[in-house]
């Protein structure tokens, strides 16, 4: 018999840390090739993570909600072949419903949940480049870092425990660490300055008919996200129309054509993308992010675009690399993402790596928005109902009163870096390039 590790597989480039949602296998239990042993999940998606071998599960290393970091060892499995002892290859990225999970040589030391480890006396903590975010966003110091107690492995701080810290008022989480004195008789003094625990608050009581519904998992992330982008970002919107007649039309005369030749729909989500893109290598700095004093304007063009789950939550899936697609590809990998996102088949990198984000008010009769910045982007473009409205219609001859496609065009974006010019410009460039849609297109 031997033993092989089950470990915490590799989702993404920015996610470190996953929370366990559930076991589908306890101690004892047999478990094949590919068969889910637990179910996790990210600040991005959930995800299932199956075995790479068939044996029995021998021991669970965490409880349900714990914050694991990746890589770490979650679980043994028996086998009955030394062929299917431990591997050196390094987790791949995790897919949904897909294989992912590898064994590693080395082991995490495992904590239990809740415990509260602090660090070895002049040990240099490890803090995750989450959690480091988090505490610049928060402006917490290293020596106010370092006083937050962690429940991660070897005492390491998870966002888990800086959220709460955070939440739960700062002077009452933080706990000092045992100080370490050295006195001439080689006497070591440990030293407590944890303050008193504050009194529980007495609950809350609702007056009236009401009815309390509690938050998912989804939706407190949600709500933490869309708090801490408004603490964060000063948010300016500004607000224009486009006259985007001859676009419906092209997309009325088109769209069986391009379903027949092409296998998929075409909306108007790729056809924005296409030239929000367009307008970004015009105005680059819309795409970037901002690192204390510094702008990191992003090469790379990725698109996210808001979509609504069933649960009435919202999920961004990115368009990578957006300026290089043509229509038909823009088409393919909206709808493809749309889909999976509605089903709980997106992947970790999926929602990972966007630089600017669109989001379709107009999918439920909005007719303009000021929406919340997704951080740490700068900007996000809100598309509103495409209504036909009486218009004035300047020509060579004089001006006339026509029926036009009019939808309004919303954008929220960071003041620290955009300014009022920038953005107003940049939202006009995206509704000129809407207007100008060229109606004798070709697929």
């Amino acid at each position: 018999m031997a033993l092989v590790d089950l470990v915490m597989p590799k989702m993404g480039e920015s996610i470190v840390e996953a929370t366990i949602l559930r076991w589908n296998k306890n101690p004892g239990d047999t478990v094949k090739v590919d068969e889910t042993v637990l179910e996790i999940a990210t600040d991005k998606v959930d995800s299932e993570v199956p075995s790479t071998v068939e044996g029995v599960l021998s021991e669970v290393l965490f409880q349900v909600n714990d914050v694991v970091p990746i890589g770490t060892v979650i679980a043994r499995i028996k086998t009955g072949s030394e062929a299917d002892a431990v591997s050196h290859t390094p987790a791949p990225q995790l897919a949904v419903s897909q294989s992912s999970t590898v064994t590693v040589a080395e082991e995490v030391p495992y904590q239990p949940a809740g415990a509260s480890v602090a660090p070895a006396a002049n040990a240099i903590r490890f803090y995750s480049p989450l959690v480091l975010n988090i505490a610049a966003q928060e402006g917490i110091s290293m020596t106010e870092l370092e006083k937050i107690p962690g429940t991660g492995n070897e005492g390491r701080v998870t966002k888990k425990d800086i959220l709460n810290y955070v939440s739960n008022g700062r002077s009452a989480q933080t706990v000092v660490a045992p100080a370490v004195v050295r006195e001439e008789s080689s006497a070591v003094v440990a030293k407590s300055d944890a303050p008193a625990p504050k009194p529980a608050s007495s609950p809350v009581v609702y007056s009236g008919n009401v009815e309390i519904i509690e938050m998912d998992r989804m939706r407190k992330l949600i709500a933490d996200h869309m708090v801490r982008s408004k603490q964060t970002s000063p948010h300016v919107t500004s607000f224009t129309e486009a006259d985007v007649t001859n676009l419906v039309m092209w997309r009325d005369k088109k769209k069986k054509e391009f379903e027949k030749r092409e296998g998929t729909k075409i909306t108007f989500t790729p056809l924005f993308i296409e030239a929000i893109a367009k307008c970004i290598k015009k105005y680059p700095q819309i795409n970037s992010s901002v690192d204390g004093d510094k702008i990191i304007v992003k090469k790379d063009i990725n698109i996210g675009m808001a979509t609504a789950l069933p649960s009435g939550n919202l999920i961004v899936p990115v368009i990578k690399n957006a300026d290089q697609l043509n229509l038909v590809g823009l088409s393919k990998q909206v709808n493809a993402l749309a889909d999976n996102a509605r089903n709980g088949k997106l992947k970790a990198d999926d929602t990972a790596g966007g630089t600017f984000t669109i989001t379709n008010l107009g999918t439920f009769g909005s007719l303009m928005g000021t929406p919340i910045i997704n951080q740490p982007q700068v900007a996000i473009l809100a598309v509103g109902a495409i209504k036909k409205r009486p218009v004035v219609i300047e020509t060579p001859h004089g001006d006339s009163i026509a029926i036009r496609h009019m939808m309004y065009l919303s954008m929220s974006y960071d003041h620290r870096i955009v300014d009022g010019s920038l953005g107003a410009m940049f939202l006009t460039a995206v509704a000129n390039e809407l207007e100008h849609f060229n109606p004798d297109r070709e697929i």
